[in-house]
């Protein structure tokens, strides 16, 4: 059934497959992707408690790494409860305004994700390579502003995706081979030219995560070298074990969110069960990762945390 309006037709639902290819198996896959999604939300909310609870830990850093917390817990929470009730209840549809509104979180987060990961790499140069002016040059209010810049870009710049397609006509096959409703698997729905906005999608993915992935390549480069150039080995050690987690993080984040984009676009050889595994990877992993990471590798994280579960007082 199609709802008209605005021009446009519409239909008032979708139909999310899951893990085609693996409908059989969707009960047992269920488990791990909720054992991910509690340590995910646990992971983060600690991280999050943590920082606000204790301030000596109100440094650009942890203000960072908190912007980070929050971001997780937005982008995985707008997929996992839905995939979940797939795979265990066979709740595949989704009305279409939810399954808008799940576009623009996903896209929306994911950019914000990337821009905190690059301020997060703007601190770690700063601190690396003018460990003196640390503190003068990313005060509160610029850590507080540049969060602001990044969440405000992330939500302009994927407002359009939904207002564009809630103006398209859509096909009567309102079938998504998905665990989740995302941009260019909207497109394939619908039954009008899509190249404007594809294209808007090839500009957002350039102007946000292309420009997110140089300032990181430039900010680690500088880093480096300032590191080669310390008298120790004990320093250039401690200085890359700063470095070590937000590394990690990057990695986790950027190689499956690379490969989804690239998949979407170029990869039409790649088995679709791999795609939709590693879409579904991509926002799952890195939420799980990120407190774990963080955890285990900064010790005034660990020290707090051990602390407040031995019921300890600082």
């Amino acid at each position: 059934m199609l709802a008209s309006g605005n021009g446009s037709s519409h239909p008032m639902s979708f139909i999310l497959l899951g893990i085609p290819g693996l409908e059989s198996s969707h009960f047992w896959i269920a488990f791990p992707f909720c054992i991910m999604y509690v340590v995910a939300v646990a992971g983060n909310i600690t991280i999050l408690h943590v920082i606000r609870t204790d301030h000596t830990l109100h440094q650009p850093m942890y203000l960072f790494l908190a912007m980070l917390a929050l971001t997780d817990l937005v982008l995985s929470s707008s997929t996992q409860p839905k995939m979940l009730a797939i795979f265990w209840f066979h709740a595949h549809e989704i009305e279409y305004h939810a399954c808008l509104i799940q576009v623009f979180f996903i896209h929306a987060f994911s950019s914000v994700e990337s821009g905190v990961l690059m301020a997060m790499a703007l601190d770690r140069y700063v601190a690396i390579c003018f460990p003196l002016r640390h503190s003068s040059i990313l005060t509160t209010s610029v850590v507080i502003k540049l969060g602001s810049v990044v969440m405000v870009r992330g939500l302009l710049w994927v407002s359009p995706f939904c207002f564009m397609i809630s103006r398209m006509p859509f096909c009567p096959n309102k079938v998504i081979p998905q665990s989740y409703c995302e941009h260019m698997a909207l497109l394939k729905l619908v039954c009008a030219d899509t190249r404007v906005n594809r294209g808007y999608g090839l500009f957002v993915a350039f102007s946000v995560v292309g420009f997110d992935i140089i300032v990181i390549g430039i900010s680690y480069v500088k880093i480096l070298k300032a590191v080669l150039q310390l008298p120790s080995d004990e320093a250039r050690l401690k200085a890359f074990g700063t470095c070590a987690s937000h590394v990690c993080v990057i990695l986790a984040f950027y190689i499956p969110a690379l490969f989804t984009f690239l998949t979407h676009r170029f990869g039409h050889q790649v088995p679709q069960v791999v795609h939709i595994m590693f879409a579904n990877v991509y926002l799952l992993v890195p939420p799980m990762l990120n407190p774990i990471i963080y955890g285990v590798r900064t010790k005034e994280i660990r020290d707090r945390v051990i602390r407040g579960c031995c019921g300890k007082e600082p």
